[in-house]
């Protein structure tokens, strides 16, 4: 099992576990796969027996990307890791995938000096798995919005993180804390 970078191979089990939780998700399909891909400043996947059992996509500002909930924090902030969805198959989940692939991002996060990550979860409908996830980790909530037709809402969250500054080589040595953002 490891975390890896995921390619072009990968978007059939991408699309795929998408469609399995796509009713907490917006739908995606082959071509938006591959921009979102194109344009994501973070994109792995949890590979187990050679094969994509989750992924974790991720967009820094200055993206195109026509998300509403993307849009918001782009408004809002300079700076960001926008994370557009996570999904792992029902068969990890609860297994600790979705926290080590967190962890691998707050690593990355590191690695490009980058303070503020943000996502969003549904309210109404209430994914309470995505809410109790988000809360271990620190997420607070920094607005909430109204999405689609359906009456969907949304909790836009975020997260600071507190760097430990950069080596000899300038490479980030990490975050030292992560702190919840006021509203």
């Amino acid at each position: 099992m490891s975390i890896r970078d995921a390619g072009p191979g990968d978007f059939p089990q991408i699309l795929a576990l998408n469609q399995q939780s796509v009713d907490a998700l917006s739908p995606l399909n082959e071509s938006r796969l591959q921009a979102l891909h194109a344009d994501a400043a973070y994109h792995r996947v949890y590979e187990s027996a050679g094969r994509a059992e989750a992924f974790l996509l991720v967009l820094r500002e200055g993206s195109a990307y026509d998300s509403p909930n993307y849009r918001w924090f782009v408004q809002r902030h300079p700076a960001f890791l926008y994370i557009d969805r996570i999904v792992v198959s029902a068969d990890l989940q609860g297994r600790g995938v979705g926290r080590a692939l967190y962890a691998d991002l707050l690593a990355f996060a590191a690695s490009s000096s980058v303070g503020l990550v943000t996502c969003e979860y549904d309210v109404e409908p209430l994914n309470a798995a995505s809410q109790r996830f988000h809360d271990s980790f620190g997420f607070r909530e920094v607005g909430t919005q109204a999405v689609g037709t359906a009456g969907k809402r949304v909790s836009l969250q975020a997260l600071k993180i507190a760097w430990r500054g950069r080596d000899a080589t300038g490479q980030a040595k990490g975050f030292s804390s992560l702190t919840p953002v006021a509203k």
